[in-house]
């Protein structure tokens, strides 16, 4: 419910243009038009540089992007900042390598005309509606990232002759039919093998150990018997479940909120316009703005005109449209404008806008298609109670934040003022904890130094939307090094397992002496089990992968190894049979030719990329590069 207070940024025009900055600066992109400063920059690749600023913007899109993908398992991640490290890092070297390839396009003369700019940005599904270019999606998009239409077209420029080189790296790779032929091979061999299965618990359910032995053991690996600190939390707290059951919404109030939200429960009025454009400020822009309305005012066709001296040259080609428009998506004096006017083929006077200076004509009207209030009523009730539902939590959690600051000695005032209670764990180590306890919110406020050594309240912890939690130290046992009589049950355990591993690797290595030497078991209680075959990709993992490196036998003889599987038991293989698939024929065009293609695609691209960090110099900030 938290999240309705800032809903106004899912409004359709904001989604627009937060999927073009997403789009825009992924990597190192128009950030480059919006740096400035003098601060070190991130990273130096040949002449060019990769500002903080630049390194910021595209940090924080594509941290937005995973958090939209991954929601709270991404936080979570983002509490580590040793993730957030290699994260960062990963960003930079994209930006590095976007760079690097620019630089190689540029040595190898590559370049797109202003044509293909133009068809790229026409196709960009940011700027389409219908299936067709929205200019006014376009113009507001610009508007609202701060860049001009030269701006972005460069960006675009710059990135489209990235893609050739790309696309020339990445086409240019093919596969034999006898690469593929050998590759099936290889993939689809299976093997036969027969297994002799030590179990490590068998060996040491046997291993007699004195105290002595405990002992030294204990004494020789003390460290591991050192009991963590532990801590018991106290905590208050706070959810939104619940808050909007007994909330009361009256009919006045819903009717209010209808005609204060019209615009939510139907159309808004649309008015379909076309403009002429002159770019700048200035007084010569003005006295061209002003020149074009007389020639109009004379009796010359607006879309002639436009066509002839609009420098929006998107829609000059269509004699100045910019199809649909809404309330709240233009430029507040041109959207002024153009609903002021009251006829089909009217045509404004000059107006100033952040783009230049415009003369707008209505060509149509769409007028509003309004929801009944009684169709909307139910919802809008459930909207009204999570709206004050939503504001309840934040009353509670400010008097929370606020009673727990002021009284940091202690949770019960907390609690009371939001009529809630004090909640105490058991012991646990920290690194051990589990539930809210183990998000990464909670383990730094637990480590904090007011917390931690004064003892006090921690800060609201805001969990979730409608989740805030206030944590304090309880109690605490500090990191202790156990006795050898707390820890000696502990110690043979271990021991034993040691020592029963040891054992059975000395009588795998006793067996496979002698099937080399013999190519069989003789007086030996072991035996090995039925033949298996397996594929490189089995549930036996450890075995498969050691079946797959022995040596192919010889007829009627065995290849022996010896691993360890998953459940930590030594075992003995004898591989007997090398199975080779039927080869079918396989097509050029196949799943597997493709997949093929693209694994060579992308260390032609990786091998090519090495090269040129070698041939152009690229160094790291010390900051971003550790």
């Amino acid at each position: 419910m938290m999240e309705r207070i800032r809903e106004g940024t899912n409004s359709l025009a904001v989604k627009i243009i937060l999927s073009l900055i997403i789009f825009s600066f992924a990597f190192a992109g128009v950030g480059s038009y919006l740096a400035g400063g003098s601060n070190p920059p991130a990273a130096t690749v040949g002449d060019k540089e990769i500002s903080r600023a630049q390194l910021e913007r595209a940090y924080q899109n594509e941290r937005a992007r995973m958090q939209q993908q991954a929601g709270e398992l991404f936080n979570q991640l983002l509490g580590d900042p040793e993730y957030v490290k290699r994260f960062r890092q990963n960003i930079l070297d994209r930006m590095v390598d976007d760079l690097l390839l620019e630089h190689e396009a540029s040595e190898l003369g590559l370049r797109v005309s202003d044509a293909q700019v133009k068809d790229a940005i026409r196709a960009m599904p940011q700027f389409r509606q219908g299936g067709q270019f929205n200019n006014e999606r376009y113009q507001a998009a610009l508007r609202q990232t701060g860049l001009s239409a030269d701006e972005f077209a460069n960006y675009v420029r710059t990135d489209l002759v990235r893609q050739q080189l790309l696309t020339a790296l990445q086409a240019s790779e093919f596969v034999l039919p006898s690469e593929l032929e050998s590759l099936y091979r290889l993939e689809a061999q299976s093997r036969e093998v027969r297994t002799i299965t030590l179990p490590v618990d068998a060996f040491a359910a046997k291993v007699s150990l004195s105290d002595e032995e405990l002992e030294a053991y204990y004494q020789a690996n003390q460290d591991d018997y050192v009991q963590p600190r532990m801590v018991k939390v106290a905590y208050v707290e706070l959810t939104g479940e619940g808050l909007a059951d007994d909330i009361q919404v009256t009919d006045e109030d819903i009717a209010a909120y209808y005609q204060e939200n019209q615009s939510q429960y139907g159309s808004q009025e649309r008015r379909k316009v076309s403009h002429i454009l002159i770019e700048g400020t200035g007084d010569d822009a003005k006295a061209r703005a002003e020149a074009a309305l007389e020639r109009l005012n004379q009796g010359e066709d607006f879309s002639e005109l436009a066509q002839q001296v609009s420098d929006d040259t998107y829609s000059a080609e269509q004699g100045g449209s910019l199809d649909w428009i809404e309330p709240g998506v233009m430029d507040p004096a041109f959207e002024k404008a153009a609903y002021a006017l009251a006829n089909k083929g009217d045509y404004s006077q000059v107006v100033k806008s952040d783009f230049g200076y415009h003369i707008i004509r209505l060509d149509d009207i769409d007028a509003a298609d309004i929801t009944p209030l009684s169709e909307v009523k139910d919802d809008i009730r459930v909207t009204l109670q999570q709206e004050r539902a939503a504001d309840r939590f934040y009353a509670q959690s400010t008097k929370l934040a606020e009673v727990a600051f002021e009284d940091a000695n202690g949770l019960e005032p907390a609690a009371a003022a939001i009529n809630g209670k004090v909640q105490i764990t058991d012991f646990f180590a920290p690194e051990q904890a589990q539930g809210v306890m183990a998000r990464p919110e909670v383990q730094q406020a637990l480590d904090s130094y007011d917390v931690r050594e004064n003892g006090l309240n921690s800060e609201l912890i805001e969990l979730s939307g409608e989740h805030a939690i206030v944590v304090r130290l309880d109690d605490v046992k500090p990191e202790k090094q156990l006795s050898f009589a707390e820890v000696k049950d502990q110690v043979a355990q271990t021991l034993a397992a040691q020592k029963g591993q040891q054992q059975a690797q000395e009588q795998a290595d006793a067996l496979l002496t002698q099937l080399e030497a013999n190519g069989a078991l003789t007086d030996s209680e072991y035996t090995f089990s039925e033949p298996q075959t397996l594929n490189r990709v089995a549930q036996q993992r450890a075995i498969s992968e050691l079946a797959f490196t022995l040596p192919k036998p010889e007829a009627d003889t065995s290849s022996y190894g010896v691993t360890t599987d998953e459940q930590g038991n030594v075992v003995v293989v004898a591989l007997d049979k090398v199975i080779e698939p039927e080869v079918p024929e396989i097509s050029p065009q196949s799943q597997m030719a493709a997949r093929v293609a693209r694994a060579m695609s992308n260390m032609s691209l990786s091998a090519t990329l090495e090269e040129l960090r070698n041939q152009v110099d690229v160094s790291y900030a010390d900051s971003d590069s550790q």
